[in-house]
């Protein structure tokens, strides 16, 4: 029998033919969401258990066949698509959505690695608790790419990355084997962590079927403010003192360049932005309070008087309703769309670390406009957490397809190199994929890309899990 309709044979045997897909537009599984690449797998194979997913995985193992795990398929590094060669097999998490139990007790919920990210965050609430994790894609990413990404977000400054939110996990092996690590336990001392193996990894070692979550008590409270700055420096200066005022309470804290919100309110005309023309930078704040709105406003406008006092604010508005402050944030989650709108783009999702992102903006700036003359620059992203979104426009009237292709490696080089000057990382929370690959030795030790290859070869000797993401091949 020819060795792929074995392979198919073997594949709907596991989850039943209707769930093995060969035929038909098969786009939303083999295109990214940047629509960067268009793959050809050789099945769509959608399990709906974690037996399944272990049976799928045998199946492969045994002929060879390369496994592309993919969860709500938003990435933005090329990370869950297949490739061209039509072997691959993508295996589809979607069908397995499911919250198995919350442990109110425990203050934990276990969740199938399908389950989208908003339905996630509904169910807790549902049950009088708080999932923080919260990003653009939250009404279509699944809790096992986040995992599979260690995403970031919004409230990484308070509450941490997928990681810090993951107490365990059941993880289906390169071999097929299930390993059942959800205990839910906060202390587990005995030997090697395998559960941070397997966060961050982009399905390179395994496939994280469900995992156990963190819960925290809702706020009583969570209002929403929004500031003019005058500078880089002036917005890190404003998030020492939304610190020292809010403590934990502050939950949120982003920044954006004039340029971002002048591309939301060129395309979204709808929405009304706030003070962008009247200042080089726009901040926007949470404070999430344990206690009454009326403590949380009253913490938000001391903050803000001792900014505009001190100089590292010119304006400032609070949300006076859910709405208003729904609006606010829709602003900032616009940015990306908006600049979709403006044309393709060179993205770049880097950490540095704050005290060094005034020097790195400037200095990064200036060699770009250096280089390109009439650069726009698109910079905006988590500055509480260190983590930035610097994103470049080909210059007005400049064919943005053209730049894309004849500038990208020239700028990417540029920026990875300064980031790394700065003492940063050129992958903050969107990953490696395959995008950055063949990048990471130059900005990786050779002695932890020795490691990690080591990682790979003992956990997935046959190399069939999810090949040429994050190790270049």
């Amino acid at each position: 029998m020819n060795p792929p309709i074995a392979l198919l044979d073997a594949l709907r045997q596991a989850v039943g033919a209707a769930h093995v897909l060969t035929d038909g537009e098969l786009i939303a599984y083999e295109q990214d969401w940047r629509q960067r690449e268009r793959g050809r797998a050789l099945a769509v194979v959608r399990p709906g258990t974690t037996d399944e997913v272990a049976a799928v995985v045998r199946a492969c193992a045994a002929h060879g066949a390369a496994i592309v795990p993919q969860g709500g398929n938003t990435g933005l590094a090329v990370g869950s698509v297949p490739d061209a060669s039509g072997t691959q097999v993508l295996l589809s998490l979607r069908r397995m959505d499911a919250v198995r139990v919350i442990d109110a007790a425990n203050l934990t919920l276990t969740v199938e690695a399908g389950c989208i990210l908003q339905n996630l965050q509904g169910a807790a609430q549902d049950a009088g608790f708080l999932f923080p994790l919260s990003l653009a894609a939250e009404g279509s990413c699944t809790i096992g790419g986040n995992l599979a990404t260690n995403a970031g977000g919004t409230q990484v400054l308070r509450y941490g990355n997928a990681r810090e939110l993951c107490l365990g996990l059941e993880v289906v092996t390169a071999q097929g084997d299930i390993w059942n690590g959800q205990s839910g336990l906060r202390k587990d001392n005995t030997g090697y962590d395998l559960r941070d193996l397997f966060i961050g990894s982009e399905g390179t070692l395994g496939v994280i079927t469900a995992a156990t979550m963190k819960l925290y008590p809702l706020p009583a409270a969570r209002l929403t403010a929004w500031a003019a700055v005058p500078s880089m420096q002036a917005a890190v200066d404003l998030l020492g003192l939304a610190q020292r005022f809010l403590s934990a309470g502050l939950t949120g804290f982003e920044v954006m360049n004039q340029f971002a919100l002048s591309l939301v309110a060129k395309h979204f005309p709808q929405q009304r932005v706030p003070l962008w023309q009247d200042a080089p930078w726009c901040v926007l704040l949470e404070n999430s309070d344990h206690e009454s709105e009326t403590h949380a406003r009253e913490q938000f406008e001391r903050l803000l008087e001792a900014a505009l006092e001190a100089g590292c604010a010119t304006d400032a508005v609070v949300a006076e309703s859910l709405s208003q402050a729904k609006a606010l944030w829709h602003i900032r989650e616009s940015i990306p769309l908006a600049q979709a709108e403006e044309g393709l783009n060179i993205k770049h999702d880097i950490s540095v670390p704050v005290s060094r992102i005034p020097a790195f903006v400037a200095e990064t700036d200036a060699l770009l406009a250096r280089a390109i003359p009439g650069v726009r620059l698109v910079d905006f992203g988590h500055l509480g957490d260190g983590n930035l979104h610097y994103n470049v426009q080909a210059p007005e009237g400049v064919n943005a397809a053209a730049f894309l292709r004849e500038q990208e490696d020239g700028i990417n080089m540029l920026v990875f190199d300064s980031v790394v000057r700065h003492g940063g990382s050129i992958s903050a929370e969107h990953g490696i994929g395959s995008l950055k690959a063949a990048k990471l030795p130059h900005y990786k030790s050779p002695v932890a890309m020795q490691m990690m290859r080591a990682i790979k070869g003992a956990l997935d000797p046959q190399g069939i899990m999810n090949p040429g993401r994050v190790l270049a091949r």
